[in-house]
């Protein structure tokens, strides 16, 4: 069964999920002269950035998570094994989905992740002892089982 081009188009616009199916098909068959490049490449940008943005996300949560634990005394007592359990699941999730590209992409956008996450640990908790810069690597930050002494 061979679908053409114009015909993918129209699967990609009314039927995702057979258009889908029918991109795999040709690419395992490796008949890229029947591909609908245009579709495939803003499925693919779309992927990447979706990806990039689920695991930007997930360790901004780490983040802000550690600095509640770290940096508001005051609930410390009352909230620690919440936030705890918040950052280990946070973690779990990231090592699902990270990859190296993914880890050199949060390496590059860690300092960016960290102000961040002061803007928001500031407004939740009216802290304004946090450093500047992350007192975390990232090696840290992913580790399942590591928290700060």
């Amino acid at each position: 069964m061979k679908i053409e081009t114009l015909d993918l188009n129209t699967l990609y616009e009314q039927e995702y999920d057979k258009w889908l199916e029918e991109t795999v098909r040709i690419l395992k068959n490796r008949q890229l002269d029947q591909l609908d490049y245009d579709n495939l490449i803003e499925e693919l940008e779309t992927l990447g950035r979706s990806e990039k943005n689920a695991v930007k996300s997930l360790l901004l949560q780490v983040i802000i998570h550690l600095l509640l634990l770290n940096f508001w005394r005051e609930e410390k007592e009352r909230n620690s094994n919440h936030w705890s359990a918040e950052i280990i699941t946070f973690r779990v999730q990231l090592e699902d989905r990270l990859t190296t590209n993914l880890r050199n992409y949060l390496r590059n956008e860690l300092d960016k992740i960290y102000q961040n996450a002061c803007l928001i640990v500031t407004k939740k908790a009216q802290l304004t002892n946090l450093p500047d810069r992350c007192p975390y690597s990232l090696e840290e930050l992913l580790q399942k089982d590591w928290f700060p002494e």
